[in-house]
């Protein structure tokens, strides 16, 4: 049996091996991982691998476990039914549910296997325990507990299926910006990587952001210039031309860069290649529009975190360890069961 001390151990020798990755072994993985999914491009899984490794050292591991009553048993059977939307964004789960001293069954998504595999190998070459802990399956049935991540539509099937298991069910979600009108292009440039990292295609993307009244948009969109080879990859770019050209047929009034578009919308999530905007009057308006939608925001960007509970422009593609997907505390449910 593999005390909770081992497991963390393994996942802080997993955290080493990826920053120590060669440039062979990373041409051969980002290929490999490009190939199943044309989204996810080198810069992309490298970011992704790097956003995790960031929290994979037994000093964060052993701070963030310490704070829950975790057991040395394999006990449970913890079924996860992965997203694929952009690389590892299932592996969260995969960690919480190991350090939980529980057995992972996981329904991999088909556009985000090949990282996910590697996760596995990985583990079980640093520990071949792992091997009695992982599981990959088609079908989920027969489970102590289940966390599944989908589109508003999924998730009402999976709310049916699993009804008479503990789970943990999440919907579709996407991430906003506050824009103060003082902001420098430094910050702005910042902002730039919370908007164009994934192509936004993850719920920690910002889609919309809140502007004040006569708030210049063209300095803002000049300082995101560095983005634009983003228009290089064939399906960014065939969504761009696509939603320009509705844009244009129904003569709304939009910003266009070249490789993104601006447009006003009350709307919260944006197509591919289009970011929403709104204005507000003043804090209480901002607040109560941000209210409304509180539901389907997974975080907030501000310059340097300004506004109450959000995070500095540049940092939500990083998220701590302890930052979970919905605001729902991952490692309490699988104590609890």
């Amino acid at each position: 049996m593999m005390t909770l001390q081992r497991r963390i151990e393994a996942f802080a020798q997993l955290g080493n091996k990826i920053t120590r990755l060669s440039a062979d072994e990373l041409n051969v993985l980002t290929g490999n991982v490009r190939n199943e999914n044309p989204w996810f491009t080198p810069e992309s899984t490298l970011m992704a691998l790097q956003g995790i490794s960031k929290f994979l050292t037994k000093e964060i591991l052993q701070n963030w476990t310490g704070k829950y009553l975790l057991s040395n048993s394999s006990g449970k059977k913890i079924g996860v039914a992965m997203a694929g939307n952009i690389p590892l964004v299932g592996f969260h789960d995969l960690l919480c549910v190991l350090l939980a001293g529980h057995q992972l069954v996981a329904k991999l998504s088909s556009q985000d296997s090949v990282l996910i595999r590697f996760v596995r190998e990985s583990l079980i070459e640093i520990n071949p325990s792992f091997s009695e802990l992982i599981f990959f399956e088609e079908r989920l049935k027969n489970l102590d507990g289940m966390i599944a991540t989908g589109s508003d539509n999924t998730s009402r099937y999976f709310e049916y299926y699993f009804r008479n298991t503990p789970h943990i069910i999440r919907k579709n979600r996407t991430s906003c910006a506050v824009i103060l009108g003082e902001e420098t292009a430094e910050e702005f440039a910042e902002l730039g990587k919370d908007i164009f990292s994934y192509f936004g295609l993850g719920c920690r993307n910002v889609s919309k952001i809140y502007v004040p009244e006569n708030f210049d948009f063209v300095s803002m969109i000049k300082s995101w210039e560095s983005f634009q080879p983003i228009i290089n990859h064939n399906k960014y770019v065939n969504n761009y031309d696509y939603q320009k050209s509705i844009l244009l047929v129904n003569q709304m009034h939009h910003y266009d860069s070249g490789f993104l578009l601006l447009t006003e919308s009350q709307s919260l999530v944006s197509p591919i290649s289009v970011i929403y905007y709104e204005h507000y009057i003043d804090q209480d308006d901002l607040n109560s529009k941000l209210k409304s939608h509180q539901e389907k925001i997974q975080c907030i960007v501000s310059a340097k975190g300004w506004y109450k509970k959000s995070i500095p422009f540049g940092d939500a593609q990083f998220p701590t360890v302890d930052d979970y997907a919905d605001g729902i505390d991952t490692l309490s449910f699988l104590t609890s069961l």
